[in-house]
């Protein structure tokens, strides 16, 4: 880095030159030489800008990073009331922003969690069911019982939940127990009967209900065979206001939790609960501290192209994104996604589900393309991939629109023609993150072979595409330490390693998770990278994650998480 000692000099190299002066808020500062709210000095700091890849301090004023250089000229700007915070060597990245994410804060606090949303933790069944019979205790019958968080290769037992053991928590309840993937489920004995689905009753389309080895109904149902059983029965009621509160609760607990973590935005997919007016809640009460590019679901997209509201519409801390994402195929972690072979080890052969026919898939992509939306499909496996592109490549083809930088949700397991074809219109794959480590026992089901190419990072970044990390919360947990660690290292929790052709430096992870963030929400010129003019969203470790063991970025301590020059997180 090249040290500029005059201060003149000095704001001129930051970009406060007599042209910014007359067209930027950041140029009026330099020539009024306002002094900054905050100086940190002595850093280690990785901005993800190819202008100064890294730096010792900077400055902020207001919400703002307004210079960034050595500690000497960072620390010539203070004035009389200008804190300074002295990292004393610590290690500072841009915040992470989470492409992916569902902000589960109402089942977190208030539902069942069979097991730990955050970390790896092993389970036992009998730990599940003692929740669930708690919770039956004081449910009235014909009620349903729902529990989530559910990994069915962290089970002590060494076996799977099944039917069997759900009906020893109750036989007057419906129950479902959700697997942390999001495209499977158990379900207890009363839950079929209320169906009327037995051994005997065909698959539907896009899912399945699996038999044990005596061809009874095992209780796990995939995809949309799910939908069949959730149809009946009864659901807990809750008054507008208490319902309303547990939202508003769900998504304050959640913006605290990704802070605590140094997740400063998200992409907030509402696939599963469609909340908008709980984050404007919570912003109104002051207590939205994480910024969210909103993925709306299917109500409230018709409201946008009734009332022409179109994706980017918003303020740094709450704008609209592209839709929900438009289910394809099946899940990864719950081995159901579409797959050009069969899964490995499982009987009878099954390539996985996918869930809407193209047509359909067409049909809906022009019609969100034209009014302005961005397009966002689930498409894990090839299969499903191809039919998001067919979707894509025509309506882009009927509707031509620049910069429509259509999303493409996990895109985990794409063929290399298919990265040639996103390239080529800009797609933006939002990967798992955490998957790679927290999921690694979920690979023998893939094979060696596949998982060369699963979650393609080094492959996405070679073809110049702008991939992301999405946790997919639930189905991941979203410590981005956790996702460094797993895309540098290809290893997991269990000591196996899958992919190693995919592996990344730790800054082509960073780069992953910040500043490609930034772009795949078209905020590439505000946030995602500590750089003059952008908002003041960062992250303080106390150890640098380019010299520790690889295998211990995720022990790191975050000691700060910073969002708009305001600490969110101290530790």
């Amino acid at each position: 880095m090249t040290i500029i000692r005059n201060r003149r000099a000095f704001l001129e190299g930051c970009g406060f030159t007599a042209a910014t002066v007359m067209g930027s808020p950041w140029g009026a500062w330099a020539q009024e030489k306002t002094p900054p709210d905050l100086i940190v000095i002595n850093a280690k700091v990785t901005t993800m800008d190819t202008a100064m890849p890294s730096a010792q301090a900077f400055a902020v004023r207001g919400d703002r990073f307004i210079a960034v250089g050595s500690t000497t000229d960072i620390k010539s700007l203070a004035g009389p009331k200008t804190r300074t915070y002295d990292a004393k060597g610590m290690f500072i990245t841009p915040g992470f922003i989470d492409t992916h994410n569902h902000v589960v804060g109402e089942q977190v606090l208030f539902g069942i969690n069979a097991g730990n949303p955050y970390v790896v933790e092993y389970v036992t069944i009998q730990s599940i069911i003692d929740k669930l019979k708690a919770r039956a205790a004081k449910t009235p019958p014909g009620t349903w019982i729902e529990a989530s968080f559910y990994d069915d290769t962290k089970i002590k037992d060494n076996r799977p939940l099944n039917r069997l053991d759900l009906d020893k928590a109750s036989t007057q309840h419906p129950i479902m127990v959700n697997l942390r993937g999001g495209h499977a489920a158990v379900f207890n004995s009363f839950a079929f009967q209320l169906a009327g689905v037995t051994k005997t009753s065909p698959d539907p389309f896009g899912g399945t209900y699996e038999k044990d080895a005596r061809g009874e109904l095992s209780g796990r149902t995939t995809d949309l065979a799910s939908r069949v059983l959730r149809k009946n029965g009864k659901r807990e009621i809750f008054s507008p206001a208490e319902k309303e509160r547990r939202e508003i609760a769900g998504v304050e607990f959640m913006s605290k939790k990704f802070a605590e973590y140094g997740v400063t935005s998200i992409c907030f997919d509402s696939a599963i609960g469609d909340i908008l007016s709980a984050c404007q809640a919570a912003r109104q009460r002051g207590n939205l501290i994480t910024r969210i590019n909103y993925e709306p679901g299917n109500d409230t997209v018709e409201a946008m192209i009734k009332t022409g509201i179109k994706t980017g519409f918003g303020d740094e801390w709450l704008r609209f994104g592209g839709t929900w994402e438009r289910v394809q195929d099946g899940g990864l972690s719950s081995r159901t996604m579409s797959m050009t072979r069969p899964f490995i080890g499982v009987s009878p052969p099954y390539k996985g589900n996918l869930t809407e026919e193209q047509p359909s898939l067409n049909a809906w992509a022009e019609r969100v393309h034209r009014a302005g939306i961005r397009l966002n499909s689930h498409c894990n496996g090839e299969p499903a991939i191809e039919r998001s592109l067919i979707a894509y490549e025509r309506a882009l083809k009927l509707f031509p629109k620049a910069n429509a930088r259509p999303k493409f949700t996990h895109c985990s397991l794409p063929s290399a023609a298919q990265i040639r074809r996103i390239k080529a219109m800009d797609g933006q794959p939002s990967d798992f993150s955490t998957y790679m480590y927290y999921n690694a026992d979920k690979f023998k089901y893939y094979g060696a072979d596949m998982a060369e190419h699963m979650m393609p990072y080094k492959d996405f970044l070679a073809a110049g595409i702008n991939v992301t990390t999405g946790s997919d919360f639930p189905p991941g947990p979203f410590d981005p330490r956790m996702a460094i660690q797993g895309m540098v290292t290809r290893k997991g929790f269990n000591g196996e390693t899958w992919g190693p052709s995919q592996k990344l430096t730790v800054d082509q992870a960073i780069k992953c998770s910040t500043i490609n963030g930034a772009y795949h929400t078209f905020e590439e010129g505000l946030k995602g990278s500590i750089t003059a003019g952008k908002l003041a969203d960062f992250v303080v470790f106390a150890d640098d994650m380019h010299t520790v063991d690889p295998e211990k970025i995720k022990d790191i301590k975050i000691v700060q998480t910073v969002v708009g020059g305001t600490t969110r997180y101290q530790a």
